[in-house]
């Protein structure tokens, strides 16, 4: 009977070590709250997406936090505050931006600007207004409806962890 006992405290030490552990690191230290590891993949007529950016934006406006990833070959992970931390629970608004700025006109039309204001050389990054106007022009390759006003949701609970999305015309 004592070795029993001690097998089954034994075992329980372990395993609630093991849930403290769990829910300290999903928790974390930022006094954030609780995130769920949400991932999963995005596709467009069946191919995954090579590029893109998704967001995650709460449906009740001024409420909650928004969660974002990078899109590489159809596969993401979302971030709210540290690379790959997830999102809190809740319902979301998803948009997904496949627009990329052509880097080559974005350094000649950065050049030409600090040239015009007698600056050569001196502007080392894209300028805000030149960043608007190129992802203006930039093209995407999926629908411009996935981008602002997208009809897709996502609802990320405790038992969130791969959510995937094919995109239609």
């Amino acid at each position: 009977m004592c070795k029993q006992s001690f097998v089954t405290r034994s075992l329980l030490a372990t395993l609630m070590g093991g849930s403290i552990l769990f829910i300290a690191a999903c928790s974390g230290s930022d006094g954030l709250g609780t995130r769920y590891p949400v991932s999963g993949k995005v596709t467009y007529k069946g191919q995954p997406v090579a590029k893109g950016v998704i967001n995650f934006s709460p449906e009740k406006t001024g409420e909650g936090r928004g969660a974002a990833g990078t899109i590489e070959n159809g596969k993401y992970s979302l971030t709210t505050l540290t690379p790959g931390d997830g999102a809190f629970p809740g319902a979301y608004f998803v948009t997904i931006n496949t627009r990329e700025m052509d880097d080559s006109a974005a350094k000649k039309a950065t050049a030409d600007m600090a040239s015009k204001k007698g600056m050569q050389g001196s502007i080392s990054q894209v300028p805000p207004e030149l960043q608007s106007k190129l992802r203006a022009e930039a093209k995407g390759t999926t629908p411009v409806k996935y981008e602002a006003q997208s009809d897709l949701k996502a609802t990320v609970t405790g038992s969130t962890s791969s959510m995937d999305f094919d995109l239609k015309d």
